[in-house]
């Protein structure tokens, strides 16, 4: 079967097609960009990058931890994006994440943990925002009082602080 195509139809084509990319594109950080999302993302907003400023992260789903750390005295409440909601908004694609903090720590994270623990990319800390000082500005947050099991040095070791970058690829 041949197509014929007419100027209405390949206007209409091209501008389902712009609209489509449009839509997968993210917003531009307005503020300081806190977090750099690279790797197999399908949503960029600079270069091939998902980059986030404090009121981007803000805005996605927040959830919250509340749990003891071996980091901090008595329990916390942590604060910030689900991380399975961060992915979905950066269209992630891989199974797996290098997380890398402002001092060049990595660890590397399976991608269904964030979907399996609830995990939280903290910002507030009893409802404040962290200093770089306090492990901040971003916290990966596992749920340790709701899951025991989760205080291994496994687990341990992908609770970066001070994250400043996420590699999303697959193993």
């Amino acid at each position: 079967m041949k197509i014929l195509w007419s100027k209405p139809l390949i206007l209409l084509a091209l501008s389902v097609g712009l609209v489509a990319e449009q839509a997968m594109a993210l917003e531009p950080p307005v503020g300081k960009t806190v977090l750099v999302v690279s790797g197999d993302i399908t949503r960029t907003n600079v270069g091939d990058e998902a980059h986030f400023d404090m009121a981007m992260l803000a805005s996605l789903k927040q959830g919250e931890i509340v749990t003891q750390t071996p980091w901090h005295n008595g329990k916390v409440s942590f604060s910030g994006p689900l991380g399975v909601v961060l992915l979905a908004e950066v269209g992630a694609q891989g199974s797996d994440l290098r997380v890398t903090a402002l001092n060049d720590y990595a660890a590397d994270v399976p991608a269904s943990d964030f979907a399996e623990h609830g995990v939280v990319l903290a910002i507030l800390k009893d409802g404040e925002p962290m200093s770089i000082r306090e492990q901040g500005p971003l916290f990966i947050v596992y749920p340790f009082d709701d899951n025991p099991d989760l205080l291994t040095e496994t687990y341990l070791t992908r609770s970066v602080w001070q994250v400043a970058a996420i590699d999303v690829y697959d193993n």
